[in-house]
C-alpha cells in the first residue's frame, strides 16, 4: 500500500521556548525541559549553548529519575534485578536519568512563566511511569524554577531528581580561554562533602569548608550535603565575578548539591562556568538507597530552586 502524499510528518518546531523580563531572557529547550540559555542584558548569566545544539557536560540538564552516576547500571527494587543502559564499556555507569533528549511539551504559558512536561515511560532498568512538569517563572532579576513529579505507576515508585545549571560571572574572554573560574569566589552552604572515586561513592564523607572564596586552580567535582539554610528553610550558594554575583536558593526538597569547576570539559568550555546541581539524592542513590523519593500511586513531589543575579559594577 502507498503512502498517501499528503501524510503529515511530525513537527520540529518550536525546539524551545522563551521568556522576556525585562532585560532578561529564558530559553528552554523542549528536547529535555531544562535550560538552554539564560541571560541579563549582555550577560549570559548562564553558561548554555545555541538552540538546536547538543550540549556538553548536560548543560541545563533535567536529570530524573536519578541525578548523576549510576554504577554499572544495575539496582535492585522490591525484589526485582534491575539494569539501565550505561554510557559504555569505558564509562560502565548510567549517568543522569533519562530525560536528557526526550521531547517536552508546553502545559501553559504566561507573560513571565511557562510549564513544560513529559512523561518517563517504563523501560527496561526503570519500571516506573512518572509525569513530570517543570514550571519557569522569570523576572528581571530573578529566575524560579518549580520540578514537579506525579507516580502514574500502580505501584510506589523510587526516583531521584536533579538539574544541571552552569553559572557564569565573567573572567577570561567568553569561549576564548579556558579557566574563567579562577577568578570566581564561591560560598556554598554545606558541611560535609561525599568522598568519591570517579563520579562514584567510596562510602566515606568527610567535613566540607563552604567558604571556598577565590577558586584560583582548585578543582570540585563534589556531592556536597549537610546544608545551611537560613530562617526561610532556604540554602544559598554565592558565586561571583568580574559579571557580577548569582545566588542559587534551594527549598528543603533539594538536600544535596553538586559542584562542579568544569574541568572535564571540551577546550573552549573547561573552567569556564561553574556547575551548581541541585539534587534530591546523592551518586548511585537508586543502589544505596540514600535519600531516594518514594511515591505512592498518584502521589506528587514537588521542589523549587531559584537563581538571582546582580551585575558588577
Amino acid at each position: 500500500m502507498s503512502v498517501p502524499p499528503h501524510t503529515p510528518w511530525p513537527p520540529i518546531e518550536p525546539v524551545d521556548v522563551e521568556l522576556v523580563s525585562g532585560n532578561a531572557r529564558l530559553a528552554v529547550d523542549l528536547r529535555g525541559g531544562g535550560i538552554r540559555a539564560l541571560s541579563a542584558g549582555g550577560w549570559d548569566v548562564v553558561d548554555g549553548y545555541p538552540s538546536g545544539a547538543i550540549p556538553a557536560g548536560r548543560r541545563g540538564g533535567v536529570l530524573l529519575p536519578w541525578p548523576n552516576r549510576l554504577r554499572d547500571g544495575r539496582w535492585s527494587w522490591a525484589g526485582r534485578d534491575l539494569q539501565l543502559d550505561v554510557a559504555s564499556a569505558d564509562k560502565p555507569n548510567a549517568a543522569h536519568g533519562l530525560l536528557s533528549w526526550q521531547p517536552f511539551v508546553v502545559l501553559g504559558r504566561f507573560s513571565d512563566a511557562v510549564t513544560v512536561g513529559t512523561t518517563v515511560e517504563p523501560r527496561p532498568g526503570y519500571p516506573f511511569r512518572l509525569l513530570v512538569a517543570l514550571d519557569y517563572a522569570l523576572s528581571p532579576q530573578r529566575l524560579s524554577v518549580t520540578v514537579r513529579v506525579r507516580n502514574a505507576s500502580a505501584e510506589p515508585a523510587p526516583f531521584g531528581a536533579g538539574m544541571h545549571p552552569y553559572l557564569a560571572v565573567g573572567g577570561a574572554a567568553d569561549g576564548a580561554l579556558d579557566g574563567a573560574v579562577a577568578d570566581a569566589e564561591l560560598t556554598v552552604p554545606a558541611r560535609t562533602a561525599l568522598v568519591t572515586d570517579g563520579g562514584l561513592p567510596t562510602g566515606e564523607r568527610t567535613p566540607f569548608d563552604g567558604a571556598v572564596g577565590r577558586i584560583g586552580e582548585r578543582s570540585i567535582d563534589t556531592p556536597l550535603t549537610d546544608l545551611d539554610r537560613d530562617p526561610d528553610g532556604w540554602a544559598r550558594v554565592r558565586l561571583s565575578g568580574p559579571a557580577g554575583a548569582v545566588e542559587l536558593a534551594v527549598d528543603r526538597s533539594w538536600p544535596w548539591l553538586q559542584v562542579y569547576t568544569g574541568d572535564t570539559l571540551p577546550p573552549g568550555q573547561r573552567r569556564r562556568s561553574v556547575a551548581v546541581e541541585p539534587m534530591t539524592c546523592p551518586p548511585n542513590a537508586l543502589a544505596d538507597g540514600v535519600d531516594l523519593v518514594v511515591l505512592e500511586p498518584a502521589a506528587t513531589w514537588a521542589g523549587t530552586w531559584t537563581l538571582t543575579w546582580t551585575p558588577g559594577g
